[in-house]
């Protein structure tokens, strides 16, 4: 009831006006120290804002039409506990801003939010105990399709017998930071997903599968000439510099000097992935797969095998991924083949309903192309030590 009251106070402040029957304020603020160490880098030690999970806070409203409808919505930004920042400058709600209308017919979004593989309200992808958290043993960490976009369009049908249909449509691409479908509509990149979902009978499952189109990402080839300011030339004539023929020659030739070459529109970006998750009370063990490909990218497998399990009054979670591939894109006669191997634990003790306190451990190694990565979600470790609380 107070959450609801704060609520209507900051609408109200913001000059809102709202009838809604219930809007609620929440949010998520956890921060640790993280201790990694990635191959062919030095050990670090550092403040973490949102390891596992992202600070957020946002405002959640129903509306009651009657006869079975209701509108709602969905406000959320992030924010870096560290230091204050907004997630991302020149979004207020970067993480989700949606509105949905629902009855039985199911339900219809818009707005701001994540793909069906990823995460937010829409989000259905299962299988996974780490889910996108926890640094390098996030499902993401690697490879992905769609994280969240703008202008997107989701629709899920009524539940029967455990399963659902859920299908997305987004004009705006898969670039978490464009602003707006630009360009007409043959030329915007576009985002396509479908999947089913299944929760019933203890078991919770999920078959998704996206494609992204990346339409308008082809770029022109650059020179000297685009990268150096016309208002410098303009300074050098204005100052009467004494520039001969044979200089403006010069400078011609140098300015058409090409530093990048034009290149042309990604090929289409397909995903697959399937979770399965089993509650047998004790313990629920999980399994995921994706697969995600390109022509003249990257065609990689992935497996992963986790499971979570109450101790000790807290809570256990476990688990080990796998992924390989082939780089269709790498160069004449380089190494195209990799692999990436990570495993983690991690243990959450709950101080109350709405504080726990999170540990983890987590190392990943790879090999192949990727064996000199420089990076801890490819060759290294993370060790983890926070407090999150949620309200």
């Amino acid at each position: 009831m107070k959450k609801t009251l704060i609520a209507a106070a900051v609408m109200a402040a913001s000059g809102v006006a709202f009838a809604a029957s219930n809007v609620t304020l929440y949010g998520v603020i956890e921060e640790g120290v993280v201790v990694s160490k990635a191959k062919h880098k030095d050990t670090l030690v550092n403040l973490k804002s949102g390891f596992d999970s992202g600070n957020r806070w946002g405002l959640r409203g129903v509306e009651d039409l009657g006869n079975g409808y209701s509108v709602g919505f969905i406000l959320e930004q992030g924010f870096t506990a560290n230091n204050g920042d907004e997630g991302e400058a020149g979004k207020a709600f970067n993480r989700e801003a949606i509105l949905s209308v629902k009855g039985g017919f199911g339900s219809l979004a818009f707005g701001r939010t994540g793909g069906l593989a990823f995460a937010q309200s829409q989000a259905i992808r299962t299988g996974w105990v780490f889910g996108t958290g926890y640094g390098s043993s996030s499902w993401n960490a690697i490879d992905f399709v769609a994280k969240r976009m703008n202008n997107v369009v989701s629709y899920a049908t009524p539940v029967f017998d455990g399963f659902s249909v859920h299908a997305m449509y987004s004009n705006s691409g898969v670039d978490e930071k464009a602003t707006d479908d630009k360009a007409k509509w043959s030329k915007n990149g576009h985002y396509y997903g479908i999947g089913v979902k299944y929760n019933a009978n203890n078991i919770l499952s999920s078959l998704i599968f996206e494609a992204v189109d990346n339409k308008g990402t082809a770029t022109a080839e650059k020179t000297y000439g685009d990268l150096i300011s016309q208002a410098m030339w303009a300074w050098g004539e204005e100052k009467d510099l004494p520039l001969s023929a044979a200089d403006k020659v010069a400078y011609k030739k140098f300015a058409e000097t090409v530093v990048e070459p034009a290149k042309a529109a990604k090929k289409t970006q397909y995903g697959l992935n399937f979770g399965f998750e089993w509650n047998l009370g004790t313990i629920t063990p999980m399994f995921g797969y994706q697969y995600i490909w390109q022509d003249g990218g990257n065609k990689d497998h992935q497996f992963g095998l986790s499971a979570k399990a109450p101790v000790a009054g807290g809570t256990v979670k476990v688990g080990a991924r796998y992924l390989f591939g082939k780089n269709d894109g790498a160069a004449a006669g380089a190494e195209d083949k990799h692999n990436v191997g990570t495993i983690g634990a991690a243990y959450e003790y709950p101080l109350s309903k709405r504080t726990i306190i999170k540990s983890y451990a987590g190392y990943a190694d790879a090999a192949k192309e990727w064996k000199n990565k420089d990076d801890v979600n490819y060759n290294g470790y993370q060790v983890y030590l926070g407090l999150c609380h949620s309200f």
